[in-house]
């Protein structure tokens, strides 16, 4: 049975103090922190700008070595637009992203031994952006073929049409992992064909984000769970406790938004996972010289 790691998608959320972190503890002790209660971490703030390799570096210091941060692509190369709706001509476009896509994996390399997957979070799209998947692929095929082979890879789609075997195959082809999301408009994978596989790389990297409307009507701290998700993480569990064992490593992020509260909602997928047989790996604890 291959590695499964657990966590949330980001570490910074102030709500937390008093509710998983210590009540006062400094907003830069808080990813010292989170290593000593999950083994692994996604990184959203990636998405909205490219890091400094400074900041990488800090991220790699304030962690233990066998922690794993994932990240997301920057937003300019994934969605392009500069408003809510994806800018087509600029999606995976290198005259547009060559600069950051550069100055993103360069500041990455500085993980070392501590990167996970790097994720490329694509909005949904509509024919304005890409006519069909055919033409998506035009643009994504190239874009994966000068990404530095030595990475690791992921690509989420919010076209739930575009989950079959044209897109898996480019996938596959590559070891690129297709990203599940928990999103109201994509389907469970329990409800796709069987004959579907979906496992395009060694590994399975989940994403639990939600409802947005759903929680932030009921919540604006994330300090708790305000929606009951306990059916949904059975299924997700239900699914995984099988197809983790076929893979080297599983990756599972919960955001805030799946259930109100991140690290709540891995928890508790957490005890489903091990009451299946599933051995989890275990935070790996506090860096060295990391004090709190």
């Amino acid at each position: 049975m291959g590695v499964v790691r657990l966590g949330t998608s980001s570490w910074s959320e102030k709500g937390w103090l008093g509710a998983f972190y210590p009540r006062g503890l400094p907003q830069g002790k808080f990813l010292g922190h989170y290593a000593t209660r999950f083994p692994a971490v996604e990184a959203d703030v990636t998405y909205y700008r490219v890091p400094s390799a400074r900041m990488v570096a800090g991220w790699r210091e304030r962690t233990p070595k066998d922690f794993r941060l994932c990240a997301k692509f920057p937003r300019s190369i994934v969605h392009g637009g500069k408003g809510p709706q994806p800018d087509g001509s600029r999606v995976l476009h290198p005259e547009f992203t060559r600069q950051d896509c550069a100055g993103f994996l360069g500041a990455m390399h500085e993980l070392g031994e501590r990167a996970g997957p790097l994720i490329m979070q694509f909005p949904y799209f509509n024919a304005g952006a890409f006519a069909d998947l055919d033409a998506f692929l035009e643009r994504l095929v190239p874009f994966l073929d000068q990404l530095p082979q030595n990475g690791a890879y992921g690509v989420e789609l919010r076209n739930r049409e575009w989950l079959c075997e044209p897109l898996l195959e480019v996938l596959r082809q590559r070891a690129i992992t297709l990203v599940l999301a928990d999103l109201p408009m994509m389907p469970h994978p329990d409800t796709l064909a069987p004959d579907l596989n979906l496992l395009t790389s060694d590994r399975i990297y989940v994403r639990l984000v939600g409802d947005r409307k759903v929680t932030n009507a009921l919540t604006s701290t994330f300090d708790s769970l305000v929606v009951d998700r306990q059916e949904r993480l059975q299924r997700w569990a239900d699914w995984l406790v099988p197809m983790s064992a076929q893979v080297r490593e599983t990756y599972v992020f919960a955001n805030n938004h799946f259930a109100g509260h991140g690290p709540a909602s891995a928890d508790s997928l957490g005890m489903l996972l091990a009451a299946g047989g599933v051995k989890l790996e275990p935070a790996p604890g506090i860096a060295p010289g990391e004090l709190f």
